[in-house]
């Protein structure tokens, strides 16, 4: 039987339009300083810890992951690539299929419409993915289950969608 791994996909929490920063400075807005911890408390809850990160540089990305990992019980090994600023399905791929053979749970940081493009293009459009469908919200994440090998992974299960709005904790 295969292995299952995990793909954790997240957009960067809700960031600030109020200053005349370039896109990819802008921070994150006072929503999204009180969203990102709240992911970062469900996956630990949740048991959905990766091991490895993956993250846009984009300055609203890399906040979003450092509110997000303080909540965790270890801090993973994290990789900023520029590839994943503005990232589409193929980019996204790219970099969850030079994941290490070894690494159970991969989280992907990243923008809207990437993140809620590649989830749905590994998941599929049913049921089960109706709420992705219909909105990726900032500071939501999709967990994903495969019995894909990284470096072909073609197809997942949604296992789980986390909106801020539906956590409370």
């Amino acid at each position: 039987m295969d292995a299952t791994r995990w793909l954790i996909v997240v957009r960067h929490a809700k960031s600030d339009w109020s200053d005349d920063l370039p896109d990819h400075e802008r921070p994150l807005a006072p929503r999204g300083l009180r969203d990102a911890p709240r992911l970062g408390r469900w996956l630990a809850e949740e048991g959905h810890v990766p091991e490895r990160v993956v993250c846009s540089t984009a300055r609203r990305t890399r906040e979003t992951w450092a509110r997000v990992s303080g909540e965790l019980p270890s801090p993973p090994l994290v990789e900023y690539d520029d590839d994943l600023y503005g990232a589409d399905v193929p980019e996204l791929l790219t970099a969850a299929r030079r994941t290490p053979s070894g690494v159970t749970t991969l989280a992907l940081v990243a923008h809207e419409p990437g993140v809620s493009d590649v989830t749905l293009h590994l998941a599929g459009l049913g049921e089960e993915t109706r709420q992705v469908q219909t909105k990726f919200p900032t500071g939501a994440a999709a967990v994903l289950a495969t019995t894909d090998p990284w470096d072909a992974l073609r197809s997942a299960r949604l296992i789980a969608f986390f909106r801020p709005r539906d956590f409370a904790g």
